[in-house]
């Protein structure tokens, strides 16, 4: 077996080991309330017992035999579960503990082990400026393995990014209603268009990863600052406060106008930055999103 190959597995395996664990003792419950399948099965008619809901009663059958009788309603629990990775430049890009890229693979794994658990299939879209690889849904440990090594290994044509592409491709190639998680940091055209058309359809939550010197510079004196989208390198003199504090108005600017925009299309959002564990984070979208239902 090639060195690198062993070196790939072995990745895989330190990322499928922390990351089944988690989903298995922690988001399994939470993931299950927040994502359960909405739809609901009728089962059969039986005699109404005390406690039962009074919107439950199936009238034609109580007239019938005049005695009351309640529908019963199996959930449809299947789901399929896609996720949308932004794979651009910018993941490049981390100065705390990991790297945008390393997160947004643990991220996925975690949510893809917590779906397998729940017997959903699992695909995946990889997007830069455009569709970079697009795995369809399945269900199994092998093919979540399979999607971590894509994670891990996966290098881009291309380094822009545009969610707005891979939103309308999402729309496109999965018919069925479905659950979808974009990851990104979503510095990008505009694509709330885009968004609105796909959460109508289907149930969207999007994860924005950042890290903190993408909000705010550190006084650091005169550095090269690279765009890892366009490889342009531009030197920033961070000693200069009024330098610092256009640089976090942008990022306040340009962080209030993305919330707009997921307030507006009506999607479910949550923040994760590379210093962070993203645990957290998650626990509290699943908890808030259980909490609607």
């Amino acid at each position: 077996m090639a060195k690198d190959t062993k070196e790939l597995l072995k990745k895989v395996r330190k990322i499928e080991i922390k990351t089944r664990g988690l989903s298995n003792h922690l988001f399994s419950g939470e993931y299950h309330s927040a994502f359960k399948g909405r739809g609901m099965a009728f089962s059969e008619v039986r005699e109404y017992q005390l406690g039962d809901e009074i919107r439950t009663i199936d009238w034609n059958v109580t007239a019938r035999f005049n005695h009351p009788y309640v529908k019963v309603f199996d959930e449809e629990r299947e789901l399929t579960v896609m996720l949308l990775m932004d794979v651009s430049g910018s993941g490049n890009f981390g100065t705390q503990s990991q790297l945008k890229q390393e997160l947004a693979t643990e991220l996925c794994a975690v949510l893809a082990f917590s779906a397998i658990q729940n017997n959903d299939k699992v695909g995946v879209i990889f997007f830069s400026d455009k569709i970079e690889k697009f795995i369809p849904p399945k269900k199994g440990r092998s093919h979540i393995l399979m999607i971590i090594r894509e994670l891990i290994d996966f290098t881009p044509d291309n380094k822009g990014t545009d969610v707005a592409g891979a939103l309308k491709y999402f729309t496109s190639v999965i018919k069925k209603k479905c659950t979808a998680f974009i990851i990104s940091d979503f510095m990008s055209p505009a694509f709330e268009n885009e968004l609105k058309i796909a959460n109508k359809k289907h149930d969207i939550i999007a994860l924005r990863l950042y890290d903190k010197h993408e909000e705010e510079f550190p006084d650091l004196g005169l550095i090269p600052v690279k765009d890892e989208e366009t490889g342009m390198v531009t030197w920033v003199n961070t000693s200069d406060k009024s330098i610092r504090n256009a640089f976090k108005a942008n990022a306040i600017n340009r962080n209030a106008a993305l919330k707009d925009v997921f307030s507006r299309t009506g999607v479910d959002t949550g923040d994760i930055g590379t210093h962070q564990s993203y645990v957290k984070p998650l626990m509290t979208l699943f908890k808030k999103r259980g909490k609607k239902r």
